[in-house]
């Protein structure tokens, strides 16, 4: 399979049968205490595990890697495999010793400077004429059998009597000895020495459970990691550092000593600390590094037993599956919250009026999950702005709340953090509302914002009160040096896009280390929001984010809304993405000098119109509208401000003069509702994850093939593996047509296990692919997962 060509048949010469195994990097499978065969025979990716045919025709090895920078490939022998095989056709354990302690092979010179006698190695030579060299001990496990008594660089010598050089006599002795001692003879320093050590059993020391929790798989310190790290081969290690175990520090390698001061040295003594936590708790977790053993760390994780499931797989060798076992589907309740009174820091009076602007700032929380709309992260952290003390909204950048499925805290002066829900999320201009419990606060000085009426334009002084990228305060003075409409590049997978927004620049770097805050006048009234915005996936594979201001009045039609008790908030649109144009520019396509002059009396400050430059797939508004019309006037009012666009908000029909293609006319156009609910449903389904079309996908697509869009997927799924990628449609399952979720549902709920199924799909750029997917319900059943308010964690699932 080289190079994932199926069948290639490369010859080769091998050049050694006794190469020390390579090292293929940290956190990773690699060999040890066997030989390699070495051969040049050129072979590359895709190719490991394919066998290795001598001239008569015999398997003797397997490929098992090779040298990304010479023809040098590796191969392992399969005399221990052979051996194995025999085990299992025979339907029995295969025994396999192990005394934790890593050989290599090393010639006669490296060993004479080890300290080997000159009788000895002339007694070995004897014994081996063909022998250049013995195995000398690497690395010996803390805790193991041989730890105390054997060390780094002794010789082996002999075990029960016999001269051993090779590691399959090694093997062979190891394995038939387990759980016995046996007679090891070394030589340290020119000196023999003897030891009596117990052969352990291999299996014991080769996870074959692991624990699902909070989104987070944990198994024990397997022996490859313990050998390679020079550990103790025991302790709880996060195998899959994600959800409530996604800690602080590199991605993956650590290793749990305490949930809640309770000491986990075992897996199971992990999961009874686990069951008798209660859900939502907030719980100091110890850990370290596997790579670093000296640096002890301590975060602090909200236990998360209501979106994913607390259970224990165990490997089943006889039909090869995983058995899971629930370990508590009724989780301990989470603690009833009590008010409490907290105090936010004072900054200090040089600062004026807008040192107490820090009271309407809180640090907001928001963990995924599941990944939706094209959203990369499954964590985000930023700072939100306290709008409404009384009803407890909370204004925050949708780059922090995408969507409404997760768990939302906020941060409140830095001491106490409470729990907020969802209630708005703009469709195209960059903010989210959502609320806390005000009776939570008890008697915390929160402050809300004190709006000015008064907007902010080009060269106004202001003074912005935000937290900076370490979530600390930061008050300055500075100027405003624009006011422009974004224009924020779209993303290759389609996400949140803020669009037809006037954004505030300001003349000071430190703004773009500021994530979130507010922008004050000199007596401390605020004028517009600072907020970081998602912007697109740059060449280097990180997402580039805009640091920029909203006005105050951009939130205000929403607010009142939410203020007067209106439940689910619906704005209506044009559902189109709007572009500044220049006067120079419009000229060019047709625009009269009489229509130059409207424009510069309507805005003095700034020429310009505005140009349609997508309209959204599935709408009225599509069929009117054409891209690249220059929008003259909405109602007979000529358009020169982005925020003279919110009219469309709150009227069914809009009568608007455009200009097409040179000519002059006069068109009217629907709206259509836009829920502020965001994502509402979603269905996993052969480990990806389906939902209708997401705003940002109408946004970017001319044509709908169906509501079935796929936004993600699990690696190691059959979606992965069988092709379904995000961004695809599915339109037919065993060739019938499916056009809605439950179209699919209906299609897929009563197809067996194992069972291969046909799933026509169609690419973002309209490109059809037929797939099969074969059906693995046992770890990747279908999911219907709906927005409920009755729900604990707000999301109900069904599993079919």
């Amino acid at each position: 399979n080289d190079a994932g060509e199926k069948l290639s048949i490369l010859a080769g010469s091998i050049s050694r049968l006794d190469r020390n195994t390579p090292d293929y990097g940290d956190l990773t499978y690699n060999d040890f205490n066997t030989f390699y065969l070495q051969a040049a025979s050129s072979t590359s990716g895709g190719s490991s595990g394919s066998p290795v045919i001598d001239i008569e025709g015999n398997a003797v090895a397997l490929q098992a890697g090779g040298h990304t920078k010479a023809a040098t490939d590796f191969f392992l022998p399969l005399d221990r495999i052979k051996r194995a095989l025999g085990y299992i056709q025979r339907g029995l354990v295969v025994p396999r010793g192990d005394i934790q302690t890593q050989f290599t092979y090393r010639p006669f010179d490296e060993a004479r400077r080890l300290g080997l006698k000159s009788e000895n190695e002339e007694k070995l030579r004897k014994l081996f004429p063909d022998e250049i060299g013995l195995l000398v001990m690497e690395t010996v496990l803390p805790g193991g059998p041989g730890y105390g008594k054997l060390e780094e660089g002794d010789i082996l010598l002999s075990i029960n009597g016999d001269y051993i050089t090779k590691f399959v006599p090694l093997e062979e002795m190891l394995d038939s000895h387990v759980g016995r001692e046996i007679q090891v003879v070394i030589e340290r320093g020119g000196k023999e020495m003897e030891f009596d050590i117990l052969v352990g059993d291999l299996h014991a020391i080769t996870p074959d459970r692991y624990v699902e929790i909070g989104g987070s798989k944990l198994n024990e310190v397997s022996y490859q990691l313990a050998r390679a790290y020079c550990v103790p081969c025991k302790g709880v290690y996060v195998a899959e550092a994600s959800g409530m175990f996604r800690l602080d520090g590199p991605d993956n390698g650590w290793i749990i000593k305490s949930v809640d001061d309770k000491d986990t040295p075992t897996l199971d003594t992990f999961i009874e600390v686990m069951k008798t936590i209660p859900d939502r708790a907030r719980v100091p977790v110890v850990y370290y590094s596997i790579a670093d053993t000296h640096t002890i760390l301590v975060a602090v994780v909200q236990v998360e037993r209501h979106w994913s499931s607390f259970r224990l797989a165990v490997r089943n060798d006889k039909n090869g599956i995983w058995d899971f076992t629930d370990l508590g589907s009724e989780p301990i309740p989470p603690k009833p919250l009590t008010p409490s009174t907290k105090h936010f820091i004072e900054l200090d009076d040089s600062l004026g009026p807008a040192k107490n602007l820090i009271r309407c700032l809180v640090k907001v929380n928001f963990y995924m999950p599941c990944r939706l709309d094209g959203f990369p992260r499954s964590r985000k952290q930023g700072a939100g702005v306290i709008v409404d003390k009384e009803k407890g909204f909370v204004v925050v950048s949708r780059s922090i709340v995408p969507f409404s499925m997760g768990d939302l805290t906020l941060n409140v002066a830095d001491s106490l953090v409470i729990p907020a829900k969802v209630l708005f999320l703009h469709p195209t201009h960059n903010f989210a509302v959502v609320q806390y419990d005000p009776a939570l606060l008890g008697d915390t000085d929160v402050m809300s914002v004190p709006f000015s009426d008064k907007a902010l334009l080009q060269g106004h002084k202001v003074t912005l009160v935000a937290h900076n990228h370490n979530q600390r305060p930061v008050c300055l003075n500075t100027v405003v040096t624009d006011v422009t409409c974004v224009t924020i590049p779209h993303n290759g997978t389609p996400r949140f896009r803020a669009i037809n927004l006037d954004a505030i620049t300001l003349d000071t770097p430190l703004a773009l280390q500021c994530s979130s805050g507010l922008l004050a006048d000199a007596q401390g009234f605020v004028q517009g929001l600072w907020m970081n915005f998602l912007g697109e996936r740059n060449m280097n594979g990180h997402d580039n984010e805009y640091h920029l201001g909203i006005h105050s009045s951009t939130i205000r039609n929403v607010l009142e809304r939410l203020g007067s008790g209106e439940q689910h908030v619906q704005l209506r649109s044009l559902n189109a993405e709007l572009m500044p144009v220049q006067m120079a520019q419009a000229a060019a396509m047709g625009l009269s000098d009489e229509w130059i002059n409207k424009v510069e009396k309507a805005n003095p400050a700034k020429h310009q119109l505005f140009m349609i430059r997508r309209t959204e797939a599935g709408y009225e508004s599509s069929k009117v509208l054409k891209e690249l019309d220059l929008i003259l006037a909405i109602n007979g009012n000529v358009i020169t401000r982005m925020l003279e666009m919110d009219i469309q908000y709150d009227v069914e029909e809009l009568e608007m003069t455009i200009l097409r293609q040179k000519k002059e006319m006069t068109v009217k156009v629907k709206t259509a509702p836009v829920t502020g609910d965001g994502t509402s449903r979603v269905v996993f389904w052969a480990g990806a994850a389906l939902q209708e079309p997401h705003k940002a996908v109408l946004q970017q697509s001319k044509t709908l093939p169906s509501q079935i869009y796929i936004s993600a997927r699990s690696k190691g799924s059959p979606a992965y593996m069988y092709g379904l990628v995000p961004t695809m449609w599915i339109t037919h399952i065993n060739g019938n047509t499916v056009v809605t979720l439950d179209d699919l549902i209906a299609a897929v709920k009563d197809i067996q296990d194992n069972v291969y199924v046909r799933v026509r799909c169609l690419s973002f750029d309209n490109v059809p692919i037929m797939l099969s997917v074969k059906m693995v319900h046992h770890y990747f059943p279908l999911v219907d997962m709906v927005k409920d308010q009755q729900a604990e964690c707000g999301w109900s699932k069904n599993i079919k």
